[in-house]
């Protein structure tokens, strides 16, 4: 399997969480981040569909949504793919996507790349955990499994930093970037601090 392996930019702890209002595809309307503001804490994901990271954790991150958004946390995840180049992460690609893995959170779509650049998102997957004051708590790995490696998919590392938020306390600062395919960037839209 040929994959470019690109890792999480490390967003400053402590960052607040940047504001989008963004499309999604699967209900037609817009979603803001204030729409997450009396929630314990905001998980924000680069996902897309075709990139064999995510892929390998799609199925498990769907049931983690699941779980936690029934604890309180709010979750989106955002596609910021060029769709010209990637047409198999098109608006109704996405829709198929989420009703193939049975997402239960909002799958937004990021046109402009503009939102990916306030986030300093890199890669796909890319987790950006936020309190309920939407401070960046947490950027990192989903889990250490990989698709060339036969560790399983369990989420634990954002497992532990979701449960951490819930409680009120801060996750550890030993955090591990995640690792992912690129963000597939318009031609010449791609920011300088990337690559």
């Amino acid at each position: 399997m040929s994959m470019v392996k690109t890792p999480s930019t490390m967003l400053d702890l402590g960052t607040r969480a940047p504001s989008f209002s963004l499309p999604d595809p699967v209900t037609g309307r817009i979603v803001y981040r204030d729409d997450f503001a009396d929630t314990k804490g905001l998980l924000v994901a680069f996902l897309c569909n075709h990139c064999p990271f995510v892929k390998h954790i799609a199925d498990e991150f769907s049931a983690f949504a699941a779980e936690y958004q029934e604890r309180g946390l709010a979750i989106v995840a955002i596609n910021s793919n060029d769709i010209e180049t990637h047409p198999e992460d098109s608006p109704g690609q996405m829709v198929t996507e989420a009703g193939k893995r049975g997402y239960t959170f909002p799958y937004l779509l990021d046109e402009s790349q503009e939102i990916a650049k306030s986030y300093r998102a890199a890669c796909t997957p890319d987790f950006f955990l936020f309190d309920n004051d939407f401070r960046l708590v947490y950027r990192g790995q989903f889990d250490a499994s990989r698709p060339s490696l036969e560790a399983p998919v369990t989420g634990t590392d954002l497992r532990n930093a979701s449960d951490a938020v819930l409680a009120g306390i801060a996750p550890t600062d030993l955090q591990i970037p995640s690792l992912g395919c690129n963000i597939k960037w318009k031609p010449g839209n791609a920011p300088d601090w990337f690559g």
